[in-house]
């Protein structure tokens, strides 16, 4: 293994356990083991073929594949376009739903023209994620927010490394240097649930938010912030979210809480709500996908005591959450023009 391939492997193990669930764990009994190690042994399989994993090499050159709003799948986790994505913010393409959402957001964006000089972006929740200083790389001038470091609400994200209290949290040194980071990227509180009136004049390019708005305290939040902050864009602006999804398209679901779960009717609800503000989600393929891994279910706890994954290389494409079944969605929206 490289130096480099070595440097990617341990701040894959890092990211991966800083995104440990916060809350209660589960017992690690042997039925759970002999569960993920099942897993593991798939996901191993398909390293060893060369479909993904630590070792493959990544494509020089982004590709066009014209994204639009889709569920995390098996399939992407193997496609080039995703594997270009792991090289250029130095991750591992391996079956883990956050790995999926960081290159949905850099695809995206790159799609849209948004990687570039002269583009300005705004990041909310960013917590330690990797884009504000991938961003910053490309050139384009980022603000991140995250909650405020004294708001009760922050406090579990503290806990497990997940928040941003400054811009000095947002460095990654292996995507920019720091001459370039301190140029580009600025740092400030901000509520999602109260945007502030300076932000939303339309002044940003580009937004985006990882897996974030279903933290919100209800769907009904959750679903009114990204809304409301397509305000922030100039016309012809996009949004890029992630969240959490509900893979059952019927029956219950998690409306209220520390996490909320979207079914694919709050989505489509969503998308008539910006037509009718002159926004329009793109086409949202709903399809779960058809591989192995995507009938794979992570079962709780996520993590050990350490952060370390319970068992290395368990797929987490699709998990189990207070008895759903649940994985990432990712969503894009164009501003009015």
């Amino acid at each position: 293994m490289s130096e480099e391939e070595k440097g990617r492997l341990a701040r894959a193990v890092a990211w991966l356990a800083e995104r440990a669930r916060p809350g209660a764990r589960a017992e690690i009994t042997p039925e759970l083991l002999a569960h993920k190690q099942r897993g593991a042994e798939i996901a191993r399989a398909a390293f060893a073929a060369g479909l993904a994993g630590p070792g493959l090499p990544a494509p020089e050159h982004p590709e066009l594949v014209r994204l639009g709003g889709r569920i995390c799948r098996q399939a992407d986790i193997e496609a080039p376009w995703l594997h270009h994505w792991c090289g250029r913010l130095g991750m591992l393409p391996i079956y883990h739903r956050k790995v999926w959402e960081e290159c949905f957001v850099a695809q995206a964006l790159w799609e849209a023209g948004m990687l570039a000089p002269n583009r300005r972006g705004l990041g909310f929740a960013c917590g330690r994620e990797f884009l504000p200083s991938f961003l910053a790389a490309q050139g384009a001038e980022v603000l991140a927010t995250d909650l405020d470091a004294t708001d009760r609400r922050a406090r579990g994200w503290q806990r497990t490394a997940q928040h941003a209290a400054d811009a000095a949290h947002l460095f990654h040194q292996h995507l920019v240097s720091r001459a370039e980071f301190d140029a580009l990227v600025r740092f400030r509180p901000v509520d999602m649930t109260a945007i502030p009136d300076d932000l939303r004049r339309g002044g940003f390019d580009f937004l985006w938010s990882v897996c974030s708005f279903e933290h919100l305290g209800s769907l009904e939040k959750g679903l009114d912030f990204v809304v409301a902050a397509m305000a922030c864009l100039r016309p012809g602006g996009v949004a890029v979210h992630t969240t959490e999804y509900n893979l059952a398209e019927t029956g219950p679901t998690i409306a209220r809480g520390t996490t909320v779960l979207f079914q694919r009717r709050h989505i489509e609800a969503l998308g008539r709500r910006l037509a009718e503000a002159g926004h329009r989600l793109m086409p949202v393929d709903f399809a779960t996908g058809e591989g192995a891994l995507d009938g794979f279910v992570d079962l709780p706890p996520f993590s050990d005591a350490a952060g370390a994954p319970v068992v290395p290389d368990a797929p987490h494409l699709a998990l189990e959450l207070r008895g759903h079944r649940t994985t990432s969605i990712g969503l894009i929206v164009r501003a009015v023009r």
